[in-house]
């Protein structure tokens, strides 16, 4: 059977870097009570080490369940417009064949 791919927040990874960095606990320690592997908490850091705290945020954005209200409405809006387009073309070709019947 399939795993399913589990996705984290940003807030979540820099948490878990947080942890990590103070070093009160081992790296293998923190994942088991945080319920990932030590090897993802690692990666997480290697990407956070050196940079300003403002740019770490920046790393973690492709989350795609952290996706901002704007956005989703936005994205929405434009599939509405693409459902209506092909709605119209659809009653039009509809007329159209509705004329050629006897």
């Amino acid at each position: 059977m399939e795993e399913k791919r589990r996705v984290f927040t940003r807030e979540f990874k820099l948490e878990a870097v947080r942890l990590v960095i103070e070093g009160k606990q081992s790296v293998s320690e923190i994942a088991a009570s945080l319920g990932v592997r030590p090897s993802m908490l690692r990666d997480w850091r290697r990407q956070v080490e050196g940079r300003p705290r403002a740019a770490a945020k920046e790393l973690f954005r492709g989350n795609p369940k952290a996706v901002s209200q704007e956005e989703q409405i936005s994205r929405l809006q434009s599939e509405i417009e693409t459902l209506r387009e092909e709605l119209d073309f659809v009653k039009k070709a509809a007329a159209y064949f509705a004329k050629e019947r006897p």
